[in-house]
This record gives C-alpha cells, sequence and structure tokens, in this order.
C-alpha cells in the first residue's frame, strides 16, 4: 500500500487533485481510495472513503470548548494524530494500492503543529510520498515563487517524505505558466527574474534565500498540471511510480 499526501496553501487545489487521482488509479487496475484529513471541509469534489468529520465534530468542538471557528480548526488539528488509529483501520479494512490524503486547507495547522507530521510518519503503509502545489496564481512573480519555494522545503522538512512540486492551475493566467516553469528550471533566470524588482532588499532577501535552497540540495522543477484537461497528470503518476516502483508504471 502507497500513501500520498497532497499538499499546499489554501486553495491551491488540494481537493481537485485528489478527486482526479483516485480515478486515474482505479482506470489503470489499480485500486486507489482517498481520505478527506481536513475536519473543517465543507464541501468537497469527491466523494471520501474514509472521511475524518465521521471521527471529529467541528460544531461539537465549538459548543463544547466554547470556541470559535479558529480555536476549532486549531483542536480539530490537534485531534488528527489521535484518530490515526480509527483512520488506519478503516483504509486496512479496504486494503487499496493507493491511498490519497486530501490534507486540511489549512496547511500550517497540519505542517507545523505535531499531529500532521505524527501522522504522516506513522500511518502504516510499504512506501509514503507528498506532492507540493504550486499555485500559479501565487507564483506569478519571481519573489513569490522563492517565498512558496521556502515554504515547500520547509514542509519536506517537516513530513520527512518524498515530495513532489507540482503548478496546479496552469490553465489560469494564460502564458504565465511558462515563465514559472522556465523558473523552476533555471535557476539563472529566477535569480534575473528577481533582479528586474525595483526593491533592493526584497531582491538581497530573495536571492540569498533561493542561492541557500540551491545549496541546501532542494530542487523545484515543477510537473505543471491541469485539473480541468488533466493534462500534467501521466507525469506525476511516472514520478510517484519512480518513488513507490522505481518506475513501474501500473497495468493498463
Amino acid at each position: 500500500m502507497y500513501a500520498v499526501f497532497v499538499t499546499g496553501t489554501a486553495g491551491s487545489g488540494k481537493s481537485l487533485l485528489t478527486s482526479i487521482l483516485k480515478p486515474w488509479y482505479t482506470d489503470k487496475g489499480a485500486s486507489a481510495i482517498a481520505v478527506n484529513l481536513d475536519p473543517g471541509a465543507f464541501s468537497l469534489p469527491y466523494a471520501p472513503d474514509v472521511d475524518v468529520r465521521d471521527h471529529i465534530d467541528l460544531q461539537s468542538i465549538m459548543e463544547s470548548y466554547q470556541l470559535g471557528p479558529n480555536g476549532a480548526l486549531i483542536f480539530a488539528s490537534d485531534m488528527i494524530a489521535t484518530r490515526l488509529s480509527e483512520i488506519q483501520d478503516q483504509v486496512d479494512l479496504l486494503n487499496p494500492d493507493y491511498v490519497i490524503f486530501d490534507t486540511p486547507g489549512q496547511m500550517e495547522l497540519f505542517a507545523y503543529r505535531q499531529s500532521g507530521p505524527f501522522f504522516v510518519e506513522n500511518f502504516k503503509c510499504d512506501l509514503r510520498s507528498t506532492i507540493f502545489l504550486f499555485d500559479s496564481t501565487l507564483v506569478s512573480t519571481a519573489t513569490n515563487f522563492v517565498s512558496i519555494a521556502l515554504l515547500a522545503a520547509s514542509l519536506q522538512l517537516r513530513l520527512k517524505a518524498p515530495q513532489i512540486s507540482v503548478l496546479s492551475k496552469r490553465d489560469l493566467g494564460g502564458d504565465q505558466w511558462r515563465k514559472i516553469m522556465e523558473w523552476s528550471a533555471d535557476i539563472q533566470a529566477l535569480e534575473d527574474a528577481l533582479a528586474e524588482g525595483k526593491d533592493g532588499t526584497d531582491y538581497l532577501l530573495s536571492s540569498n534565500i533561493l542561492r541557500d535552497l540551491v545549496r541546501a540540495g532542494f530542487e523545484y522543477e515543477l510537473i505543471p498540471l491541469s485539473s480541468v484537461t488533466q493534462e500534467g497528470i501521466i507525469e506525476l503518476s511516472a514520478t510517484l511510480s519512480r518513488i513507490f516502483k522505481g518506475g513501474e508504471e501500473v497495468e493498463d
């Protein structure tokens, strides 16, 4: 059993990608399930096979502990780790080849508190990987690209799993995604774009962050993905296959 944790900033397209990955694998002859780990999700573009909301009720938390929505979300996110055994049992009963985890919309609650890393590390599976979504509407400037790259590096350090970087929403913004792809593949092109900024302080900070990331070995050559046309899904599944099976694809 292979576990894929879909991560990224709020609104980057995590749930939509989850809704695509599950049928992609099932259409190829593998068994796959979708697991919702967001206790605050109001609606989802897929029907979860396992749902943390069955174990954690946000409204009950608000009423029982007299918390507002934000406080209740923090409390609920901390509870995810306490429900690991129940979720594990449900997943094991279904016995899938692939488990696609749709992580909470507020990424910081999952990645930077103890519950998320504990869940990722202790979920029992053969191998695990994370997908980090670079939202094309956020990384349309060089400075924002470096900022999100730093966030992706931080997430990889927290979750301690092989990470795949994906450019989501490539359909939005015309051809801007091509420029973003150039930045991800050519560090010099990204540095040149940073240098075009008028603020010297911003340039010094962002360029130094970029160089430190490169020296540390973090690479962000993105896979462009369209959730509308599903362009890029073959490349994404092939990258996951290299992590999980050394390149062996699922059967057609």
